[in-house]
């Protein structure tokens, strides 16, 4: 069964658990999502079904997007995911999937793009040390220092620099499900998520080993 689902990052808080320690969450807004497409191999070449979520005006769409909900008879949808599965046999077109996939003790694994910090040193990208402050120029503290070395006299591709910091596309594997509200279609996963608030978030069932004591008890 796939565990899959969208959903955008509300904010951080934190709770408290059963033996009263302090626990920040991530709140996500997760679904409701339709099914607005199912990929047959016949067809397609690939299985896999088509998530949308969140609403989004006509006069927004374009053409083709248009046409696409008006042949399927669906709401117009901001955002369209599709999640590789080999059985289609529970999905149907205009099906509704619901954060009740879920439930606390589940691990699962959050991906979306993350912040845009701009352009950043290499202290701040790739985490160097500091240079001593107590010699040399005041502006050299936190210079990245010599590119050059033994061979050739070039700066080889992929040496760590300053630069563009975040605004990729990133995942975090074996957050723990720690809340899961069916009414507002909400959860509250352990832990930060790579996105800013609002982002749009893709979440699905872990696929790493989970610890076999759960941690939220």
């Amino acid at each position: 069964m796939l565990k899959s689902i969208i959903g955008e990052k509300l904010g951080m808080t934190q709770i408290f658990d059963n033996k009263g320690n302090i626990v920040p969450v991530t709140v996500v807004e997760a679904g409701p999502c339709i099914v607005t497409g199912v990929r047959v191999i016949d067809k397609e070449g690939y299985s896999a079904v088509q998530f949308g979520f969140g609403d989004k005006k006509k006069k927004n769409l374009t053409r083709s997007q248009a046409g696409f909900f008006k042949k399927n008879n669906l709401l117009p949808k901001k955002i369209i995911k599709e999640f590789r599965i080999a059985d289609l046999d529970e999905f149907t077109l205009g099906q509704e999937i619901k954060v009740d996939l879920f439930k606390p003790g589940d691990y699962v694994d959050v991906s979306a793009i993350s912040k845009g910090k701009g352009y950043a040193g290499v202290i701040k990208r790739h985490n160097f040390s500091m240079q001593s402050v107590t010699h040399g120029q005041s502006d050299r503290t936190r210079a990245r220092g010599s590119s050059g070395g033994q061979g050739p006299q070039k700066v080889l591709k992929g040496t760590k620099m300053s630069g563009h910091l975040g605004c990729k596309y990133a995942t975090i594997q074996g957050l723990l499900v720690v809340n899961v509200n069916i009414e507002n279609n909400v959860l509250l996963l352990k832990g930060s998520v790579p996105a800013a608030k609002n982002g749009i978030l893709f979440i699905s069932a872990t696929v790493r080993k989970v610890p076999s004591n759960s941690e939220n008890n």
